[in-house]
């Protein structure tokens, strides 16, 4: 059966569950989610989710929703970037949560998808210093080793990296962070990965398409 993710382009979190489901070779397919538009807070949609937010992974009947549980779950089912220990990379799942992509997001929504007039300045500066305080962290733990909780890539990676290779500017400079560019790179040229604007629906280059049609 394939299972379905509702997810779009621009969303980090359902980045993270596509490129585990890509890596990993899963049957699945994805369903486009208009959160610019809306959907995310229609009846339907909170139906299917009460906390109004993507990715939602659906399989035989089972819906899961956040992007950690969706990854260990994946993991679990599949024995796949689950390998070593368990206690580090639910360390780094929980970090990334609540200080990586947690901020990176926030912030990333912010400085490109809010109108200019909207873009609360103070705010901004405030996340700035946090995601750079995140960014250290994150570049200090990859100094001398490839992955972050083990010798192979985990779900604490796939996790971790999700909002890292979006093109947006949000205070994020791959060359300023060797080692974070190196442990970038090393996932990119893992088999069949892609850009998450190459696997997922909704992107700009998407409406772009749309709009001049």
């Amino acid at each position: 059966m394939t299972a379905e993710l509702h997810c779009f382009g621009e969303s980090g979190h359902s980045y993270k569950v596509a490129l585990f489901m890509q890596l990993a070779g899963y049957d699945w397919r994805p369903i486009f989610v208009d959160f610019f538009g809306g959907a995310t807070r229609s009846t339907e949609y909170r139906a299917l989710n009460e906390m109004g937010e993507a990715p939602v992974f659906i399989e035989g009947g089972q819906a899961l929703t956040q992007s950690g549980v969706i990854l260990l779950h994946l993991a679990e089912k599949t024995g796949q970037f689950l390998d070593g220990d368990r206690n580090e990379i639910l360390r780094w799942l929980f970090w990334d949560n609540h200080k990586g992509s947690g901020q990176f997001g926030t912030l990333r929504f912010l400085t490109n998808f809010l109108p200019p007039e909207k873009r609360p300045a103070e705010v901004i500066a405030f996340m700035q210093g946090r995601v750079r305080a995140a960014l250290k962290t994150l570049d200090t733990h990859l100094s001398g080793r490839d992955w972050l909780a083990g010798d192979a890539l985990t779900v604490a990676d796939l996790s971790c990296c999700g909002y890292l290779f979006y093109t947006e500017p949000f205070g994020f400079d791959r060359a300023e962070w060797s080692h974070i560019d190196a442990w970038l790179t090393r996932i990119q040229t893992q088999p069949g990965w892609k850009h998450p604007y190459d696997l997922m629906p909704g992107n700009p280059a998407d409406r772009a398409a749309k709009e001049d049609a």
